[in-house]
């Protein structure tokens, strides 16, 4: 079962993809967010942690260190860091001490078949060690909109809208479209 809010977060101290050891302790003084997920380079995984990653910046001015937890080792952690150029580091919980702690490690079901594996679920510290939001129901295409919309209302910003390439293309012709129209306007003068 997840932590509550109000809870103090438990401590832990693992590596990152990179080998160096990482704990909760020593981040205190800063907001973390704690995100638990199944597994690198998998579809949803993905998907969340390139939405963290669009919008690393605009979490970064809201003053979060993000972590990324899964059962991954680090070599894997390195493949999806470079692969999806991820700017922020991913913790190798390999034993699932974290996972314990944070009541992630659960019993899940597919095709009728039963196993154990990581719940998706956001933990967001504050500077002095205490949980103040869980995001249970993660939308993994918009996670950074739900942990900056969990913000006090003064410090609320909007998280990195993504154009697609197509509305890209699109404003591109109507501005080259508008400049021609223009240059056409000022040579009939």
């Amino acid at each position: 079962m997840a932590l509550k809010p109000g809870s103090i977060a438990p401590d832990f101290t693992v590596n990152d993809q990179d080998g160096k050891s990482v704990s909760l302790s020593g981040l205190k003084g800063k907001k973390v967010v704690l995100y638990f997920y199944p597994k690198d380079q998998t579809p949803g995984c993905t998907a969340e942690a390139c939405n963290l990653r669009d919008n690393y910046k605009v979490l970064q001015k809201q003053g979060y260190e993000v972590l990324g937890v899964s059962t991954d080792s680090e070599k894997s952690h390195q493949k999806f860091i470079a692969k999806e150029k991820l700017p922020f580091r991913l913790l190798a919980d390999v034993d699932k001490v974290i996972h314990q702690k944070y009541g992630t490690w659960v019993e899940k079901s597919m095709y009728g078949r039963k196993y154990m594996g990581t719940a998706r679920v956001t933990y967001i510290v504050n500077e002095q060690g205490v949980i103040d939001e869980v995001i249970e129901k993660v939308d993994t295409r918009n996670h950074a909109d739900q942990i900056l919309k969990k913000q006090p209302a003064a410090k609320k910003a909007p998280a990195k809208k993504k154009t697609s390439p197509a509305k890209r293309a699109v404003k591109k012709v109507a501005k080259k479209k508008s400049a021609t129209k223009k240059k056409v306007a000022k040579k009939k003068k």
